[in-house]
């Protein structure tokens, strides 16, 4: 797998359900404005629902951030219909839920499972420019915490709006950064 960090999201068209419609997202959608995409396995399993249900509840806080969120499995928009209409956990989300039963997405961007079809848990900060800032992707046995997402999206936000600065481990917003230079070396 080639680094995706500061590439330009490759062109797509997938879609989606959203607020009870079906509709398009491509990655011009993700121009302008601060992007978070979360790439699950598959609809109807065990840990996706409890995922969406963190996303969910951390929405207000992305909102808040200027960015949306897009939830993508392997599955079609009419599967994610019905699992928004079933589940109480998916029921929660207001953002869009990306079917891509095509795998473009998944491997654009690097987390398809080729022997099972399914995605790998990705998640993808992106910036206005539809530039990939953190990725982050690991087991299917291992759900995410979505409130460390939004830390990172909140540092990245950070870091793009004040060059020359890094947040620490554990930053969160607020905190003090630090500005690299020649007299931090060997001092922290």
């Amino acid at each position: 797998m080639s680094n995706l960090i500061n590439t330009q999201v490759q062109p797509f068209k997938a879609n989606a359900f959203h607020n009870g419609k079906f509709i398009q997202v491509s990655e011009e959608n993700l121009k302008g404005k601060w992007s978070v995409m979360i790439f699950m396995p598959a609809a109807f399993t065990f840990n996706c629902p409890t995922e969406i249900e963190d996303a969910a509840d951390n929405y207000a806080a992305f909102k808040e951030a200027g960015a949306e969120v897009y939830i993508v499995t392997t599955d079609t928009h009419f599967s994610h219909k019905v699992w928004h209409e079933t589940s109480p956990a998916v029921g929660k989300a207001q953002f869009p839920l990306i079917g891509d039963p095509t795998h473009q997405l998944t491997r654009a961007f690097g987390v398809h499972i080729e022997e099972e079809g399914l995605a790998l848990r990705g998640t993808f900060v992106i910036n206005p420019e539809g530039v990939i800032k953190t990725v982050e992707i690991h087991d299917n046995a291992i759900a995410r915490d979505v409130g460390e997402t939004v830390r990172k999206l909140k540092a990245a936000q950070y870091v793009a709006s004040h060059p020359g600065e890094v947040c620490p481990a554990k930053w969160k917003e607020g905190e003090k950064t630090l500005a690299p230079s020649l007299d931090l070396v060997g001092k922290i």
